[in-house]
Parts: C-alpha cells; sequence; structure tokens
C-alpha cells in the first residue's frame, strides 16, 4: 500500500515527500482491527465463523490532513454443507485524495479436519474486480501541467487465494488478494502505478488467563517484492466474553489502542485509535476505526464462543 495523503500545502508537503520517499508503496487498504477483518485479506476465512456474518468498518486515517485515506468495508459470508464450504462477498472503498478505489471480490473457501482436536485447514480463492477513478479537480497539485489533464476510469479482474490452518484456540494464514496487475493512484508521483504481488501472514492465539479473561496476541505481516516487510502486532484482552481492551503496534508507523463490546450474542461493536510514530504526527491528529458486526445464529443450535 501507499503511505497515503494527497492534496497537502506548505511544509506538509515536505514531511510527506520525504516519508514517502523512505517507504515502500503501500497500495492495498490498511486495518488496525485486521484480526476480526480477516476475510478481506484471505478468501479462506470465508464461512470461518460457522453462522451467517456481516462486518462492517469505516476507518478515516490521519484527521486534519486534507486527501487522507478513508475506507469503508462491508463483508458478508456464510458456512455451506456442514461447515466444509463456506461463500462470502467482500466490498471495499478506498478513497485517497482525487482517486477512489472499489473492490469487489467473492469469495469461497473448502475446509477439511485435520485430527480430533477440531483442527481444520482451510483453502479459499477469490475473483472480481478492481474500480479506479479520478477527479483531478480536487485539490491543488504539485505539478498541474505534468501527467494526467482527464479524470481516469478504469477497471482491472482480481484473482487471490490463501489457506488457513485453525483450531479454536489459535489460528495461521498466508494469502496471496490479487495474482494480476492492478492499476492504482501512486500519491507521490500524482499518478497511475502498477501494483506487485502483496503476501499476507496472520496469525492468532487463545490464551486462558482465568475462567472469565482471555488474553488474545494477533499479528499480520505484509510483504510486497522490493519493499520492507510491514508488520502489526496487537494484544487484546477479552473479560467475560463481552468486553475487550487491548492495544497494537505498526511498524515505523503507529501505535494504537482498540476497544470492543459483545452487546448481544449477535452484534459486536468495535473501535480503534491510531497515534502516528512519524514525523507526520505534527499535521493529523490520529486516525479511527469502527466496526460493526452482526450475526445470524442457527435455530436450535448452540455453537461454542468464537475468538476470531
Amino acid at each position: 500500500m501507499i503511505q497515503k495523503s494527497s492534496l497537502i500545502k506548505g511544509g506538509v508537503l515536505l514531511v510527506f515527500a520525504l516519508m514517502i520517499n523512505t517507504s515502500f508503496a503501500q497500495q492495498d487498504p490498511q486495518y488496525t482491527q485486521y484480526m476480526y477483518n480477516t476475510m478481506s485479506v484471505n478468501p479462506a476465512y470465508a464461512g470461518q465463523r460457522e453462522v451467517l456474518s456481516v462486518t462492517g468498518l469505516y476507518r478515516t486515517q490521519w484527521v486534519g490532513v486534507d486527501g487522507a485515506p478513508k475506507t469503508q468495508t462491508l463483508g458478508i459470508h456464510a458456512p455451506l454443507r456442514n461447515d466444509k464450504v463456506g461463500l462470502g462477498l467482500s466490498v471495499v472503498n478506498d478513497a485517497l485524495g482525487p482517486a477512489n478505489e472499489t473492490y469487489i471480490d467473492a469469495n469461497f473457501s473448502y475446509t477439511i479436519q485435520l485430527n480430533e482436536s477440531l483442527t481444520k485447514l482451510s483453502f479459499g480463492v477469490k475473483a472480481g474486480a478492481h474500480l479506479l477513478d479520478t477527479d483531478w479537480s480536487k485539490g491543488r497539485f504539485r505539478n498541474p501541467d505534468a501527467l494526467f489533464q482527464e479524470n481516469i476510469s478504469l477497471f482491472s479482474p482480481t484473482i487471490g487465494a490463501g489457506a488457513y490452518l485453525h483450531n479454536r484456540k489459535w489460528y495461521i494464514g498466508l494469502s496471496v488478494p490479487n495474482f494480476l496487475t492492478t492499476d492504482h493512484y501512486d500519491d507521490f508521483q500524482e499518478s497511475v502505478a502498477r501494483e506487485r504481488m502483496h503476501y499476507y501472514l496472520i496469525a492468532g492465539y487463545v490464551f486462558d488467563l482465568s475462567e472469565n479473561t482471555k488474553f488474545k496476541p494477533a499479528a499480520l505481516v505484509k510483504a510486497v517484492s522490493g519493499a520492507p516487510l510491514i508488520a502489526d502486532v496487537s494484544a487484546n484482552f477479552l473479560f467475560n466474553k463481552k468486553f475487550t481492551l487491548g492495544a497494537a503496534w505498526r511498524w515505523d508507523d503507529s501505535f494504537s489502542g482498540l476497544a470492543g463490546f459483545q452487546v448481544t450474542d449477535g452484534l459486536y461493536i468495535g473501535y480503534a485509535y491510531d497515534a502516528t510514530t512519524t514525523n507526520l504526527n505534527n499535521y493529523n491528529s490520529g486516525s479511527h476505526e469502527i466496526m460493526l458486526r452482526f450475526e445470524m445464529q442457527k435455530l436450535g443450535r448452540i455453537l461454542s464462543p468464537r475468538f476470531f
């Protein structure tokens, strides 16, 4: 993904230029609550909640900076055929400066049970479309005579795959969300650039600290050919299966606080706040992320609690 923001003035512009030159193109949307939004990065997660699950997430990044990223996601997935097959739909809208990108993907997973302790291995594939639209009338550009004088509207197909090994206590997943070349808006160059293949590794564990307290560390590592790794590490505590409180760290980028509440058996609300640790913290008041998850329990079936 691109370390983002586009329409900046004066000294902010200089800070951005220095920052982006020392980082790599960060083209996919990023999330602090990735542990609750797994299908957006790994199609093998489709159906793993064992019920119809609907997750919506809104993220506004670097509040106070004109043109900073704003991301909305919607994920719907459910199991079929004795929980072996999962189907899902993922929609992501990512706005950055003059560019608006939309991802629409259908997800399919197939799960096999490996042993009597209910360790399972899920394989997933996804296919869909990526839409890129630009409106160059928004904002003021560093070199308005160069590059694009006309708005852009591009369509690209997407194909991805992933694997997800898990049981009730832990999980680890590896995925490539898109094998195909996709055009993205490059904020630093103010142009459209080709995306490299992204690799995602996600993992988590649930420790029983007491009957009413769970400790849930998780990590997400993103890799792109020819660029440094980006790592997210989080540590959440779950109290009485209702209240979640935790912290997270994004390598060389930000620290975060997370909180969540299981309002009912089917409704969860989560919130995260990121505080920037780079020089950009002088020009923004942080990033906010709110998440809602609604799940419809199966009639006549009592499920054991799901922690991820």
